[in-house]
């Protein structure tokens, strides 16, 4: 499954202020760590705050901080903010598709879509800091590393 940049970002930035939520984190800083423009991000982190994932602080020592619940908020949640993941369709694509073996496939397909929204909607930003916790560049490594960008 490939997700737009924004999924991506949103992801990715969640996760780094989930980490600590009670630090504030800048645009600049997360997009230096991750390799993304400001300019992108600070649209992804409107949106993040939109939706009351994130609170924005402002002045001198401001940036952003986690306001959501990590133990319940989905990778589904995250994506739903930038992309449209909708069932998969009945609707028949082509003149093979209209055959038998081309509607099984179909099928198929719809099931495969189904199962990814199924486990988009299980993992949250919380089992994401946990499966981070899991490899050598832990979730303690995350937060100096952004402590040190200080």
């Amino acid at each position: 499954m490939k997700l737009q940049v924004s999924s991506r970002i949103a992801i990715f930035a969640l996760i780094e202020l989930a980490a600590d939520p009670e630090r504030q984190v800048s645009v600049a800083e997360i997009g230096q760590k991750y390799g993304v423009s400001a300019h992108h991000l600070a649209k992804v982190m409107h949106a993040l705050g939109r939706a009351g994932l994130v609170r924005s602080i402002r002045g001198v020592g401001g940036g952003y901080s986690f306001s959501g619940n990590a133990r319940r908020t989905t990778l589904l949640d995250v994506i739903l903010l930038f992309e449209e993941v909708s069932p998969g369709s009945d609707e028949l694509d082509s003149e093979s598709e209209a055959t038998l073996a081309g509607q099984a496939l179909r099928q198929v397909l719809n099931e495969i879509d189904d199962i990814a929204r199924a486990t988009l909607g299980a993992i949250t930003i919380s089992t994401m800091l946990k499966q981070i916790e899991r490899y050598p560049g832990s979730t303690r490594e995350i937060i100096s590393e952004v402590a040190s960008v200080d």
